[in-house]
This record gives structure tokens, sequence and C-alpha cells, in this order.
């Protein structure tokens, strides 16, 4: 292996043969490295990428000591709060969607504009998630946190005025419930990004598995208050209630003390914010086997939820009241298997759980198919729960355990996207099966075939891929540049000389590299091959602009300095790879 190149200092973007600082350039030898790496990232405040690696980071004395109880995460004061804001969240979300829901019956017959009410609530969620991933990224995530809260109040208070008002009409109340589904949007990828920054690696599982519960647990308490009201004080104090726990919410998030701290390029672009999100996720092939298990998985287990009040209406007997109880047992079923899920989770690896999980939401379907009364479709509804919660939650850590920091909220939000996509495609395409022949046969198509395409996914999708060690690394030093150009894009290219005999090795790395670069930022990525010369191959990586090619700096994790140490194991001759840096003229 040749000598490691030193650190560059360079003195313009015009082409020189100085090592790469975007790759090659370590600045010390390796262990000292990984040394001063911890170092620092132990020095560093609270709320820095550093500060997250190093709680997100392999510790086998963490393993040892981390509890396997559900609760261990609750004994973190911050998640604890956190966590008691988000149950107020999700329960005024609920209480949202069925006040919404009967106000429209009382101002209007249409059953389009009522089922219109639930459209509004969760089309926001789809449309605007990668942009809300982004701005979480980009902006401090406390502050963005409050934001959202304050949103969500502000739209409760006007929804109270109108109605006290009496100027309440039904295309108004479609608007307000949209501007709601807008702060759910913008708030679901920032907290999803935060619980990671909370808690320690071990108890990040946990941590997931307490969000699901919040969420079912939600979903029982939010109906049944929003009942009460409803039916004692009027549609208005449903949503008196909701605009008096968001602003609530908001003071304690305000008790947080996350330290932000600004990156010294400054803010990204929006637009570039989300088109590198996208690009890390269809270059992670660990993040796209999770969308593929999640997308296949709500495609299918959705038709129960559904085709739900179909199936209560023809049991016997049954009714609203009906309705109410299966969906009250599907959320305590979910609840009681979070308690069991670290036990599980430390017995069968994560994607047995995702097998057996959707196996038994077929199975619990499949009775749903055919249960004759409440008695049957009680405990059914229950273990759909159960299996519900244990698939969703085996999935969102492994795609928490994907994704470094700095692009965590784009990437959760395109996770995200991707339930609501495949749950609203479900639901249409269940929905006309059922229509076609009825709701029981579509149902037992739907058990059917979620197990074998959950199957045919683990083979065809699998991750086969190590866990990467995505903990940032400052092992790559930034080049300096005295004139650096101030618009057009960036290109780097780095010569390689391989042995002939190695070159189908060295490809196959390379393609690694590829990935490396992309996930990073990069707009474009080529290896070319000189045909004169057959052990000369060059890497040219392309970047929007200088500034971005110094951010991919901030984005090098201690993988991208394996995949750098094997690549130029591959080089021979006593100089490193000559690297030159371009700018491209306008």
């Amino acid at each position: 292996m040749p000598p490691l190149p030193s650190h560059e200092s360079t003195r313009s973007v015009a082409p020189s043969p100085s090592p790469d600082a975007s790759d090659l350039s370590p600045g010390a030898p390796p262990q000292s490295d990984a040394a001063a790496d911890r170092a620092a990232r132990a020095d560093l405040a609270h709320g820095t990428e550093e500060s997250v690696a190093a709680q997100l980071g392999d510790s086998a004395a963490l393993n040892q000591v981390a509890s396997l109880s559900p609760f261990a995460p609750l004994s973190v004061p911050v998640f604890r709060m956190l966590w008691l804001t988000w149950v107020a969240a999700n329960t005024c979300m609920w209480m949202n969607d069925v006040a919404a829901a009967w106000l429209m019956t009382t101002l209007t017959t249409s059953p389009v504009l009522v089922a219109l009410v639930q459209t509004a609530s969760t089309l926001p969620v789809f449309l605007l998630g990668l942009p809300s991933g982004a701005l979480a990224d980009i902006l401090d995530r406390r502050r963005y946190f409050i934001a959202t809260q304050f949103w969500v109040a502000a739209v409760a208070l006007v929804l109270c005025v109108a109605i006290l008002a009496g100027g309440m009409t039904a295309p108004l109340l479609l608007a307000l419930t949209f501007a709601n589904g807008i702060g759910l949007a913008m708030r679901w990828p920032v907290f999803a990004a935060i619980v990671p920054e909370l808690v320690s690696r071990p108890q990040l599982p946990a941590a997931l598995a307490l969000n699901g519960v919040a969420m079912n647990a939600s979903r029982i308490i939010g109906p049944l208050l929003a009942g009460a009201l409803i039916a004692r004080a009027g549609s208005a104090w449903g949503f008196v209630l909701h605009a008096v726990l968001s602003i609530l919410s908001g003071l304690v998030i305000m008790r947080w003390k996350r330290v932000h701290t600004p990156s010294p390029l400054g803010r990204e672009r929006l637009t570039s914010a989300m088109r590198v999100g996208l690009q890390f996720v269809r270059q992670s092939p660990r993040m796209r086997a999770v969308l593929w298990r999640i997308s296949i998985f709500f495609l299918h287990a959705t038709a129960l939820l559904a085709l739900l009040p179909l199936l209560a209406k023809g049991l016997e007997g049954g009714g609203a009241g009906t309705f109410t109880l299966l969906l009250a047992s599907m959320g305590a079923g979910a609840i009681t298997a979070a308690m069991f899920l670290p036990r599980l989770r430390q017995a069968m690896a994560r994607d047995v759980l995702v097998i057996r999980g959707t196996a038994l939401q077929a199975a619990a379907t499949g009775v749903m198919a055919v249960a004759p009364n409440v008695y049957v479709a009680v405990p059914a509804m229950f273990v759909a729960g159960m299996a519900w919660i244990t698939t969703a939650n085996s999935l969102s850590v492994s795609a928490q355990l994907a994704l470094p920091n700095w692009v965590r909220a784009r990437g959760m939000s395109i996770y995200q996207m991707s339930i609501m996509g495949s749950t609203a495609l479900g639901a249409a395409v269940w929905g006309q099966v059922a229509t076609v022949t009825d709701v029981h046969v579509s149902l037992g198509i739907a058990a059917a075939t979620g197990v074998v395409a959950m199957l045919l996914v683990q083979r065809l999708v699998a991750d086969r891929s190590m866990e990467e060690d995505l903990s940032p690394s400052r092992a790559f030093k930034a080049p300096v540049a005295d004139t650096p150009p101030g618009s057009g894009h960036l290109v780097v290219t780095i010569e390689y000389f391989v042995d002939p005999a190695r070159a189908v090795e060295f490809r196959a790395v390379m393609q690694e590299s590829r990935r490396s670069r992309l996930r990073q930022g990069a707009l474009g990525w080529q290896l070319l091959h000189d045909i004169s010369q057959p052990a000369r191959y060059v890497e040219r990586i392309e970047d929007e602009s200088w500034t971005e090619h110094l951010r991919r700096f901030d984005r090098v994790t201690a993988s991208d300095v394996a995949l750098r140490d094997r690549k130029l194991a591959f080089h021979v001759g006593d100089a490193p790879p000559r690297v030159t840096r371009w700018a491209v003229e306008q």
C-alpha cells in the first residue's frame, strides 16, 4: 500500500497534483485520527453531529448496561418530556379528525365532502413529506419543532373562532383541516430525527416502540375525548381542547435546551437539500430494502383498516360502537406488544421479526374475513395490533440505523411518505377488489398475497450488506482556496494506477465509491479507464458548486474512511493518487 498523502493546502482550483482532501487526506495516521475523533466528539456540545454520533455509536459498555425494559428511555428526562408532548400531539390529531368529521356531517349531507375531510387531513403528509424533512435537517430542529406546534395551535384557534362566530362552512372546514395537516406533515420528520439524539443506541428500539405506544394510546384516548366533548358541549370545544394542548406542548418543548450549531458554510438551499435527501436514499441499499419492506407491508395490511367499518357493520349486532371497540382492541394489542419488543429483538433478527410479524398480521386479517361476531373479531384485532407494531417498529429501527444524522429527517420523511403512499394505494386497491367481489374475499386475498409479497421482497431485495459505521469522521480535511469560484460546477479527478490483474476487484470497490460520493451529495460520478495505459484509472466527481463540494466533508463517516483505505490498497507506485480540481467555466 502506498504512503498516505499529506494534508492538502490548496492554493487554487486550477489543475494541480495536490492530494485530494475529499477522499485521500487523513491529516494523521489512522490510529491517531480515530482517537482524535473520539476526543473531539466527547468535547462538543449536545446537539452537534458528533455528539449525536457518539450517542448512536457502538459501545460494548453501553450494550452491557442498557436495560431491556421497554420503559428504559423514559429514564432520560429530555426524552420523557418530549415523549409526553408527543402523546399530547397525537391525541390532538385524533381529536381533530373525529371532531372535523362530525362537524362536516352537520354542515352538509354530501358523502364526497364528508370523505374529503380524511383526504384533507392526510394529503399534506404525502405532499410535504420531503420538503418538511429537508427543512428539519437544515434548520434548528428545536425551533422548527416549536413552530410546528404553534402552527397547529393557531389553526385550532381559527377553527374555534369560526365555529363560535357561526361562520363555518364546508369549504372553510376542508381548508382549515388541510392547514392542520400541514402542521402534522412538518412535525413528524423533525420528531423522528431528534429521537436518536435523546437516547443511546441500545435504547433506540425501545424509544421507537414507545413512539408507537404513544400513537396507539392516543388513537384510543383522542376519539373518546372528542366524542365526550362533542356530546356534552359541541364540536367547538373539541377544537378548544386541541388548541390548549397544542399551546402547552409548544411551551414544554421550549424548555428543551438543545444547542444548535449552524454550519459555517451556511444553510443548504431547500431544493438542493431535497435532491441530496432523495439521492442518499436511492444510493443506500439498506434504505431501499427498508422502503420496499414497509411499502409491501402497509400495502396489504391497510386492507383491514380500510374495510373495518364494513366488517363492523356486518357482525352480529354491529354498529358504530362495534367499530370503536375493534379499533380500541387493535390499539391495545399494539401497546401490549411494545412491552415485549425488547425480548423479541433479543431473540430474533430484525428480518425474522418482519416476516413473522407480516405472517401474524395476515393470519389476523384472515380471521377477520370469516369472523361471525365480536368474540372472534376482538382477539383477532388485538393480534393484528401486536403484529402491526412489531413489524413497523422493526423496520423503523432499521431505517434509523441506516441514516446518518445530517440526513436523518429527510430519510425518515421519505420513509413516512412510503407508508402514506402505500396506505392510500392499498385502501384504493382493496376497496376496489371488495367492490368487484365482497369484503371477505378482498381481505382473504390481501392476507395471502401479503405474505407471498414479503417473502419475495426479502429474497429479491435482500439487505446483505453489513451495518455501516455512520458516525462522523474528521479524517478528511476540507481544502482551502485563496480565490474559490463564485459559481458553477466543480469537478474533481483522482488518478489511480492499478495492477490489471486486480482490475475486476478494483471496479467493484469503485462502485461502492460511486454510491458513497452520490450519497454525500455529488451531482455525478464516473470511472474513466485509459485505453493506452491499462493500469491507469481516473475517478471523476462533479459537485454543484464549491460550497456544496466543501459541504461533503461534513458528511464523511467512518465507513467512508474505511472505503478510502480499501481504494488506496489497489494503488501501485510510491506517489499517492494524483488529484486535480477543476472549476467548470460557464
